[in-house]
């Protein structure tokens, strides 16, 4: 498990016990609080008590950063020309953290069919990872800002439960830390691969805005309402 967790459960009565479970993965250097007052704005009465879950990364250097120290999922490395290298042990690392939450929420009495998978940055770089490899059919992943890491392997990888998944996909027109064309080949990625994307670009940079809390506030009640 991760260092620390933070929980908070919305909608309904939040002594009940939750219908539902919202995993949320934080970016580069942040950590489980950074995400708590995005959920206090989103309005999921619809679906009843639902629990979010925010771990924080471990701490790691970061070579993009110097080698300092942060919370981190994996290491970033700067980019050579066209290429990028990526940090894969540290990717799997993190993919089998993820997958411990998962399952811990599963323990808990929530099923993987009501629990969405989310992240920003690099947390939305984890969620698609772990999200499509996951071995139980999710409700949903979103992915905010971010892009699907080890992309030529995911289709070997992917699991079958979550091989068409539903993923709500959003990023920043204006971004300068992940561009819009790297968002936009993942979602090309993903839809090749048959997943159902919701894809949404903001007049934003590397960041998240009222339009897009809305946006996901709508396909969230839809993929977790009790029919």
């Amino acid at each position: 498990m991760t260092s620390h967790t933070l929980e908070l459960i919305t909608g309904g009565n939040p002594a009940a016990a939750p219908v539902a479970s919202i995993v949320v993965l934080h970016g580069l250097g942040a950590d489980g609080n950074d995400f708590v007052p995005i959920a206090q704005e989103l309005d999921l009465d619809a679906i009843g008590p639902v629990r979010f879950v925010f771990p924080s990364a471990p701490v790691r250097p970061v070579t993009l950063n110097g080698g300092y120290e942060m919370r981190a999922w994996y290491d970033i490395h700067p980019p050579i020309g066209q290429s990028r290298l990526e940090d894969e042990v540290g990717l799997r690392e993190s993919c089998a953290l993820v997958q411990g939450l998962l399952d811990r929420e599963a323990a808990r009495g929530v099923p993987p069919a009501r629990t969405v998978l989310m992240g920003f940055s690099q947390g939305c770089a984890m969620a698609l990872m772990a999200g499509l490899r996951a071995p139980r059919r999710l409700a949903g992943l979103v992915g905010l800002s971010g892009y699907l890491p080890l992309a030529a392997s995911t289709a070997a990888e992917r699991s079958q439960a979550n091989r068409d998944v539903p993923i709500f996909l959003a990023h920043g027109a204006h971004d300068p830390v992940v561009v819009l064309d790297r968002g936009a080949e993942s979602r090309d990625a993903l839809q090749a691969l048959g997943c159902a994307v919701d894809w949404h670009t903001y007049p934003m940079e590397h960041s998240v805005c009222p339009q897009e809390v809305a946006d996901l506030n709508a396909w969230l009640v839809r993929r977790l309402a009790r029919p």
